[in-house]
């Protein structure tokens, strides 16, 4: 997959916008990068877009700025001398893909049945958007496509909302969702920009669906940690469940079999995806130790500790 498209997914959600005034770039731009979302597809249906394009570039050069909405070629090189770094259509133009490919811009045509799919493994594409979305079949239709195409991904567009953003995102052949609640046309116009940081932030805290996963113990050795987890189970009706480093009372309390990172032990916090938890927790200063982390049988990142202690606990990312 292509790097900015690796860059998407790890980010996760790309807000849709429609910039009709270009003064609105600015703070549009701030409140999405404070908010947690540093992307944006700035659809080409507004005269305003190319030169809001340029202006959040400039401004915000961490920021992943991409045109929407993109129908011929001569909107690609506009969108691109803007700053855009990929580009995104409603359909699938052979025209306009080949182009992108040609000029190595990267670049998501929009897909909603089979024949489009097999169109863009013929032109060479790995990713694709579906759109619109919910009225083409939703996630019962990208899985039921999925299935035959095994090396294609989706980027899902069009009735995304807070509310199946997550059903969305659980399938692993999602690479992102795009959406514009967090970026409506009337906050905009209304210049609340202060409400659309909420929404931005509450929609990386939902996608990412931080909890506590267990509670850490570390015993002097195995025998110390069996009585332990014993006696939790003994007092609180726990199911003991006997592992190789640790055991467990109920799904709560891991008693480590030997002291591990931690002075105090160590908290386990779940989340819907580890690899997007740690590239967000990354940008609000985490860092985390890769030696510890864990790997499924598809490659994704299921588990790794942060560099740092808390109140002499370790901390851990686990996935749900």
């Amino acid at each position: 997959m292509n790097q900015v498209l690796e860059e998407i997914y790890r980010i996760g959600i790309v807000p849709v916008i429609a910039l009709n005034d270009t003064n609105d770039a600015v703070p549009l731009a701030s409140a999405l990068v404070e908010g947690g979302l540093p992307c944006a597809e700035v659809t080409f249906r507004t005269e305003a877009a190319e030169e809001s394009i340029r202006i959040m570039t400039e401004h915000f050069p961490e920021m992943l700025v991409g045109a929407g909405t993109v129908l011929t070629c001569e909107q690609v090189d506009r969108a691109v001398n803007a700053g855009a770094k990929f580009i995104v259509s409603p359909g699938l133009n052979p025209e306009v893909v080949k182009y992108c490919i040609g000029k190595n811009i990267p670049v998501c045509p929009g897909t909603s049945n089979p024949s489009d799919v097999e169109q863009a493994i013929a032109l060479g594409l790995d990713t694709v958007k579906f759109f619109p979305a919910e009225a083409a079949g939703g996630i019962a239709m990208i899985k039921a496509m999925a299935a035959p195409y095994t090396n294609m991904k989706f980027m899902p567009t069009g009735g995304i909302n807070a509310k199946n953003m997550g059903e969305y995102l659980a399938f692993d052949k999602i690479i992102a969702c795009g959406g514009s609640w967090m970026v409506k046309s009337d906050l905009i116009k209304a210049g609340d920009f202060d409400k659309i940081r909420a929404l931005t932030k509450e929609a990386v805290d939902n996608m990412l669906g931080f909890g506590i996963k267990h509670v850490g113990i570390n015993a002097a050795n195995a025998s110390e940690a069996s009585e332990t987890a014993a006696q939790f189970c003994a007092l609180f009706g726990f199911a003991k469940k006997d592992g190789n480093s640790s055991v467990f009372a109920g799904d709560g309390i891991e008693i480590m079999k030997e002291p591990y990172l931690g002075k105090k032990g160590h908290i386990a916090i779940g989340t819907n995806q580890v690899d997007r938890a740690v590239y967000h927790l990354g940008r609000r200063g985490c860092r985390f130790n890769m030696e510890t982390a864990k790997y499924d049988e598809k490659g994704r990142l299921k588990v790794v500790y942060l560099q740092d202690e808390f109140a002499g606990f370790a901390l851990h990312l686990v996935r749900w």
